[in-house]
């Protein structure tokens, strides 16, 4: 890979053969474990300006018609996490001269707070091309980190590095994008607000019949989508009134943006969510199951549970454009034409071979095609297998090998070694998907981001549907390996010694399991959910699991931390395997300036729907105060309060519930124990936290 310093630029071609697909990474570190931004995209012609609208794309925008542009949000990294961006340079109109990346930050938070800024450009096949880094970020909460422009037939990237003090407000204006003013919540709401919302939301109702829309579209989504369990009244919510932007310039074809803020909406296009709630049930009694696209209790066997998962899969991709762009933009593919196939004979010396799936897609007359290795209901996969699909896609020219398991894949810890001769002029590039991540994915399209028509979203639900059924064997990782139940035993019995392999082995599948319960809870919330490592970037990922399981050994915890994007909130999560329990908690800082025991009964009366066994904690500069359950604390907040009149920091709220013994993701197993646990914290405690961290202390 090049780096290239502040100002540099450098031809994409000359650096690979392989550019008509790049992804665009920008990361960062955070020493708090907080520390976040907001990616954006503008594409501007000859003149440094915006065509309209569709040109700018940010967190409620995420993706161009055309595919020129995905937003794949995300990711997670052993330093951190990476916002990384697919872009089809195909696919980009020939107006556009220019495709501008940058990030911006909100709340207050400036660029100087966060570590290693940097930004990758990687080829179509995850070769990276071309890096820089911006070692003089201050004050700036918007950055412009590099662009991509054209020069003839060729792509060519610089490293632009200029900071905004204004924001994204600041920095949409330079490109001619009108920013609105901001409006006070309170002139944001009532009757005008829901006028706006009914101009805005498109909605389908119980018949089907897509209210608001033109006769067509309406019969359209009326016959697409046949009633299941809400599906057939697939839905766009309304939007919160609250979080309706004031209403900008009146310029057409030109946006308005909000200045610095996070999660407002401001594109208009029509999107079709599920309700999440859905209708009552016209069944006489529970034991009436709803009919169902993708039937699955008759599945016996695992050979049958991968063709099936491979088969639903890939052709659910194939009929929603969304999901098939959303899970492999970030492969390399194009945004085209894409037709799968299952079982497909390829020949391989004497005897042919069947890959599970292989999916093409065709844009300008040229395709790219991947072969897809299934596995299921926690099955590894096998390297040896893997290996000849990869000789086999080299040679017949294909683009990339993707596998598919319940297992997360980690940085630095490849799923399967496999060899790849160097000799080969043709890249193939091997990828990996867990079945916890499809669900994901699917999940944030029909409860949150919403497509195309109706018919698109029922046909999302039945796969969700699916991929959730107990026999589908498609729910994600399963199992904490084999070197769980000896590690287990030998911290119960204290015979577990400091560097034993088998501790690492843990710790790995520990991250595994912190990845997945990320994903479920991100798809819950329509937010992205992110482990949080507090590592500087170059940080041996191996050396650091090694540490991990050095304190394995010796104090028999599992620890991580984890953060919901958007917010400055990080969850500590901790396993203690020595008396089987699992304890979720947040560190809340006081309000500066008020009162403290106004503090603690405000703190007390926002956690009125907590849970009462919720352990609540004060802490002191330097100590921890007197601490309670909530429910001993309800009649007697005061008991919170620092003795001897020490000044009063902030609160640690904890939840504790047991685990399960069992390596497996079985009602009593350790897997569920988690994920369960997370899930209670969050809607338990954190969904009432809002209104105590926001209200200011009083001054002075």
């Amino acid at each position: 890979m090049q780096e290239i310093q502040k100002g540099a630029n450098v031809s994409l071609n000359a650096l690979s053969e392989d550019v008509g697909a790049v992804v665009v990474s920008l990361g960062w570190t955070s020493a708090s474990g907080a520390g976040d931004a907001d990616v954006s995209v503008l594409l501007v012609d000859e003149n440094g300006k915006i065509r309209s609208e569709d040109d700018f794309y940010f967190y409620n925008n995420p993706a161009a018609p055309d595919g020129s542009v995905q937003l794949l949000g995300k990711t997670p990294t052993d330093s951190g996490d990476e916002d990384r961006i697919s872009l089809d340079l195909t696919a980009v109109p020939q107006d556009v001269a220019r495709i501008v990346v940058a990030a911006s930050q909100y709340a207050g938070a400036r660029f100087g707070d966060l570590d290693d800024l940097r930004v990758t450009v990687a080829d179509r096949s995850g070769e990276p091309l071309v890096g820089f880094s911006i070692d003089d970020a201050g004050v700036e909460t918007a950055f412009i980190f590099g662009e991509l422009y054209r020069r003839g037939e060729e792509w060519k990237f610089r490293a632009v590095g200029q900071g905004y003090e204004t924001g994204l407000a600041g920095l949409a204006t330079d490109f001619g994008v009108v920013v609105e003013e901001e409006a006070d919540e309170s002139e944001v709401s009532g009757p005008d607000a829901a006028a706006a919302d009914a101009v805005t939301a498109d909605t389908v109702d119980a018949e089907g019949t897509a209210q608001g829309a033109a006769p067509a579209e309406a019969g359209e989504a009326a016959g697409a989508a046949p009633g299941a369990d809400g599906g057939a009244e697939a839905a766009q919510e309304a939007r919160d009134p609250a979080s309706a932007p004031a209403a900008g310039p009146d310029v057409p074809g030109v946006p308005g943006v909000p200045a610095q803020t996070r999660g407002r909406s401001r594109t208009t296009r029509k999107k079709v969510t599920l309700p999440k709630v859905a209708k009552k049930s016209l069944a006489e009694n529970d034991s009436w199951r709803p009919a169902r696209l993708f039937p699955v209790p008759s599945l016996k066997s695992d050979r049958e549970r991968e063709v099936r998962a491979t088969s639903v899969l890939l052709a659910v991709m194939s009929q929603v454009p969304e999901l098939g762009r959303r899970l492999t933009a970030g492969f390399g593919a194009p945004a085209g034409r894409m037709q799968t196939f299952t079982e497909v004979s390829l020949p391989h010396g004497e005897t042919p071979r069947r890959p599970d799936g292989v999916i093409r897609v065709e844009r300008a007359g040229k395709l790219w095609t991947a072969l897809v290795e299934t596995k299921t209901n926690g099955n590894p996969l096998k390297a040896e297998q893997v290996q000849e699909y990869m000789d086999i896609a080299a040679r017949r020219g294909y683009e990339a090998v993707i596998t598919l398991s319940n297992d997360v894949a980690l940085d630095g810890a490849p799923m399967v070694d496999v060899k790849i001769d160097g000799r080969r002029k043709h890249k193939v590039s091997l990828w990996h998907l867990s079945w916890a991540e499809v669900a994901h994915q699917t999940q944030m399209l029909i409860r949150h981001e919403g497509v195309a028509n109706a018919a698109h979203a029922w046909l999302l639900q039945e796969l969700l549907e699916y991929l959730r059924h107990e026999n589908s064997g498609c729910h994600g990782f399963q199992n904490m390996g084999p070197s769980w139940v000896p590690v287990r035993k030998g911290i119960d019995d204290e015979t577990l010694s400091a560097g034993d392999p088998r501790a690492v082995d843990v710790v790995e599948s520990w991250e595994r399991l912190i990845r997945q319960v990320c994903l479920r809870l991100g798809g819950e919330l329509g937010q992205k959910a992110l482990p949080v490592q507090r590592a500087r970037r170059g940080s041996d990922p191996q050396a650091r699991r090694v540490a991990a399981a050095e304190r394995l050994c010796a104090e028999g915890r599992l620890a991580a931390e984890l953060r919901i994007e958007g917010t400055s909130t990080v969850i500590a999560v901790t396993a203690d395997l020595r008396t089987a329990k699992v304890r979720t908690s947040v560190d809340v800082s006081a309000p500066v300036g008020s009162y403290p025991l106004t503090t603690v009964k405000r703190l007390v009366r926002v956690l009125a729907e907590a849970p009462a066994d919720l352990h609540v904690e004060s802490l002191v500069e330097g100590a921890n105060g007197p601490r309670g359950t909530l429910e001993r604390l309800r009649p007697e907040p005061g008991d919170l309060l620092p003795r001897d009149g020490a000044q009063l920091t902030g609160f640690r709220l904890s939840l504790v519930k047991g685990t399960g013994t069992t390596r497996g993701n079985t009602e009593s197993g350790f897997i569920r124990s988690v994920d369960e646990a997370v899930e209670r914290f969050y809607h338990g405690v954190l969904t009432h936290l809002g209104a105590f961290e926001t209200r200011p202390g009083r001054k002075g």
